[in-house]
């Protein structure tokens, strides 16, 4: 029997995933980070982060999902989200991407006031009673030491997604966007998870 081994090779190919997440947002670093990191928590879904490294500014961020939304093939069954930060936008910018947000079923928007950190720190806690982005950096830094923008993913498990969904969930007022301390990250977090 001495033959050669044969090996075994699959056929490589675009496989097209069952659904697929396009999000664009506000940050280049911490926002790509975890939602790569929720990439891989499941295999019949794909997330794909559109970066932004400048012009992120919220009106930036939707010119950049509505100018993939044209150029690829977008399925009904797919979703796309903006997520940006409340932090010193006015109301009729953000109040913009809620209207864009509104136009189809599988259109969203994450916002999180004061910041995407927020969300962050829902997964440790309940962020109750934060006054700023700067209070909110330092409460975070309790739990991952030497954050600067940049996650170790490890630290948020199953465990602490479902903690921060059900924190930002009762803290959801259900208006376009939280007006005070909130986001609607955890939407598109319940979404990913339960597909």
């Amino acid at each position: 029997m001495g033959g050669k081994k044969r090996r075994f090779q699959r056929a490589l190919g675009n496989r097209r995933y069952r659904k697929l997440f396009v999000i664009a947002t506000e940050g280049a670093k911490t926002e790509p980070e975890y939602f790569s990191a929720l990439n891989s928590r499941g295999a019949t879904i794909q997330v794909k982060c559109l970066k932004n490294k400048h012009n992120s500014s919220p009106d930036q961020v939707l010119k950049k999902i509505v100018k993939y939304i044209k150029e690829e093939d977008l399925k009904e069954s797919d979703e796309a989200w903006v997520v940006v930060d409340r932090d010193q936008w006015l109301p009729e910018v953000l109040d913009e991407l809620f209207a864009w947000s509104q136009q189809k079923v599988n259109y969203g928007l994450g916002l999180s006031n004061p910041n995407f950190e927020y969300w962050l720190l829902l997964h440790f806690e309940d962020g109750k009673g934060v006054s700023s982005s700067t209070e909110c950096k330092e409460r975070l830094l309790r739990f991952l030491p030497g954050y600067d923008k940049g996650i170790n993913t490890r630290k948020f498990t199953a465990e602490t997604i479902h903690f921060a969904i059900d924190r930002a969930r009762k803290r959801d007022k259900h208006h376009a966007w939280p007006q005070i301390n909130g986001t609607t990250v955890y939407k598109l977090v319940q979404n990913i998870l339960d597909s």
